[in-house]
């Protein structure tokens, strides 16, 4: 039953920091109107530890659920809600508003002993149902151990019990289903007309709150054909006989002060936002910092050479060039693999700008969670959309670094990337698809992308590669000398993969606190929606990349070590390699994976997502690097 504890807490719920639009009208039932519940997949919950990635469509056969007298319906969706494994369904549960039910029958199933062990492993695996009632998800009220607010959990609510009896799964098969309300009294805009009752006042009714809390019971009485759904035995499925059970209902209407446009608040709860916030001051020391330290070298050390640099009479041969300036002739020279560079760095400019423009938008409010699947949906149109930014960039970045097969430049800008990604996306695809998964993208989905990508992305990819010919290059303040110098030898932190490693840890300090709630949102069914926190830590990680990046590409410079193109991209991206080492430390402590095809999808995503950093990163230092080192060697005199 519900938690008699929390009832009087049901309209007190305290607002959460996240701020949306509402993005639906509201929808006023009136009393005895009937009120839709739909079913969506069957999803894991991130208790204690994940045990699963992998979801199942409501209606599987071996789950035995019941259907509609019709069959289920399926109800549309937007694209990123697909690929975000949304299946939404039809139900046969009947509420109308305002009139409460209790222990109605929804149908009397039969689970064979084939399929009674199939359901008793998705409950050991801690799967959890999720109905939407109004647009609004189940869920079930819980307490912040640190704050202690009340807010509504949209995990889902359990399949069965598995804490009662140790290694004994009970089947969760009676719903108390309790809707919160908001009433609106209002006169009839017509009372007043001639021949109109002004008394005449009509009832409206919003849902503004769903909590769903399952029960197992044992409800078959023998010699009565109605279910006993107050009984305390509880159910388990044999996995040795049939089994024959009811599943049964109650439903409880509860009102509420909470306005319709706020019903949202009470499940988009940020946990501990004390951390937030102490995460995100720390980022920002740590930023202030790097600048003042960039700063500081900028102010005094190079400045200092320049000047003393730019006294000295070029005529006389007593000139003491050492450190940086002595590789003013090398400096700009061309790198190994410009083609591969260029291509990396507008792809990575392309990704920025699709981050950084969602984010805007999530912080403004327009991803309003009723319109599920919409941070998906405008990530994707805004990838579509500023394909023309890793043309425009890759053009630029090819031509000064000096490159002339701008032909197969712009083709691999266009497609080498996309490629890589659909590649992966596809094989994990395949992986869901043969373990029988809902989440498994359609095919339909598939083709409505790669149409998307071919007939959208790719003119624009092109159409800013040319519009970056025609700007041309950047022009360098140093002419290249025709004889490469020797390079000495140097610090092994100063080396490729060192360097790299060190620059990566400060950027990925900034973030680490915020990327726990992030795998937390991805993998556990979690609702993220501290967007103003993710957004302020984006810059902060940018400017840490940047400066970090600035600050390592120095040091190499001072070492006469000229060749820094793919160090500062390595730099910049550094931040990948302590990602995909946290995933891991994620893995192991947080999840408990029992499949094989549950960790190759985890560890896929987790390669997706480093790769997906790396290339951000990398452009973000190789960007400020190049106009860092531009206006270094442009304050110099050269003769």
């Amino acid at each position: 039953m519900f938690p008699s504890t929390f009832l009087p807490l049901l309209a007190l719920i305290p607002l959460s920091s996240a701020f949306y639009l509402p993005g639906t009208a509201p929808r006023d039932y009136l009393h005895g109107e009937k009120i839709d519940v739909f079913v969506n997949t069957l999803t894991p919950m991130l208790n204690s530890k994940l045990h699963s990635l992998i979801s199942y469509d409501y209606y599987d056969p071996r789950f035995h659920f019941c259907q509609p007298p019709d069959g289920p319906v399926k109800q549309p969706e937007s694209l990123g809600s697909i690929l975000f494994g949304d299946r939404i369904l039809s139900s046969p549960y009947e509420i109308d508003m305002m009139e409460n039910q209790t222990c109605k029958t929804l149908c009397q199933a039969s689970v064979p002993k084939e399929d009674a062990k199939f359901i008793n492993d998705r409950i050991k695996e801690d799967y959890g149902l999720n109905f939407i009632i109004d647009g609004l998800p189940s869920s079930e009220m819980k307490r912040d151990s640190k704050t202690n607010e009340i807010f509504l959990d949209a995990q889902g609510f359990n399949l069965g019990d598995d804490e009662t009896i140790p290694d004994k799964p009970a089947l969760n098969n009676h719903y108390d289903i309790y809707i919160q309300y908001h009433q609106k009294d209002y006169s009839s805009s017509y009372s007043y007309l001639p021949g109109s009752n002004s008394a005449n006042t009509k009832k409206q009714y919003r849902v503004v709150g769903v909590l769903v809390y399952p029960r197992t019971v044992n409800s078959m009485t023998s010699g009565s054909s109605q279910p006993n759904c107050f009984t305390d035995q509880p159910f388990y499925l044999s996995e040795a006989s049939n089994n024959e059970f009811y599943y049964t209902y109650s439903v409880s209407f509860i009102p509420s002060d909470i306005p319709w446009g706020m019903r949202w608040d009470s499940y988009l709860h940020v946990f501990d936002p004390k951390i937030h916030w102490f995460s995100l001051v720390n980022s920002l020391v740590i930023v202030g910092f790097l600048v003042f330290m960039v700063a500081m070298i900028l102010y005094r050390t190079i400045s200092k050479d320049i000047s003393r640099y730019n006294s000295i009479d070029l005529s006389e041969d007593v000139q003491e060039d050492y450190g940086w300036k002595l590789v003013h002739g090398e400096v700009f020279r061309l790198p190994q693999r410009p083609m591969l560079l260029s291509v990396m760095v507008g792809n990575g400019l392309h990704l920025i700008f699709m981050c950084l423009v969602t984010l805007i938008f999530a912080l403004f409010g327009f991803l309003s969670p009723s319109n599920r699947g919409s941070l998906a949906t405008v990530l994707l149109i805004c990838w579509t959309l500023f394909s023309c930014i890793s043309g425009y960039a890759s053009s630029r970045t090819y031509s000064t670094l000096g490159g002339n097969q701008w032909k197969s430049n712009l083709i691999l800008t266009t497609v080498l990337f996309p490629v890589v990604i659909f590649s992966i996306i596809g094989l994990l695809n395949l992986f869901l698809v043969f373990s029988g998964s809902s989440g498994a993208v359609p095919f339909g989905t598939i083709l409505a992308i790669l149409l998307l990508w071919f007939l959208i992305s790719v003119p624009l990819s092109v159409a800013g590669y040319f519009y970056g010919m025609k700007h041309g290059s950047f022009s360098n303040p140093t002419q290249t000398s025709s004889i490469p110098r020797q390079i000495p030898p140097r610090p092994w932190y100063l080396n490729a993969i060192p360097s790299a490693i060190l620059g990566g840890i400060l950027p990925f300090g900034a973030a680490f606190v915020e990327l726990y709630f992030v795998l937390s949102s991805l993998f556990g069914n979690r609702a993220y929606y501290a967007f103003g926190f993710l957004f302020l830590t984006f810059i902060v990680v940018a400017l840490t990349t940047a400066t970090t990046t600035v600050l390592f590409v120095y040091f190499v410079l001072c070492s006469e070590e000229y060749r820094w193109h793919w160090r500062s991209f390595l730099i910049g991206g550094g931040s990948a390699f302590w990602l995909f080492t946290y995933g891991i430390w994620y893995w192991a402590s947080r999840l408990s994976l029992d499949s094989f095809t549950s960790v190759i999808l985890y560890f896929g995503y987790l390669f997706l997502f480093s790769l997906l950093d790396f290339l951000i990163g990398g452009s973000i230092g190789y960007i400020a690097t190049y106009f860092a080192i531009r206006r270094l060697y442009s304050s110099i005199r050269v003769d």
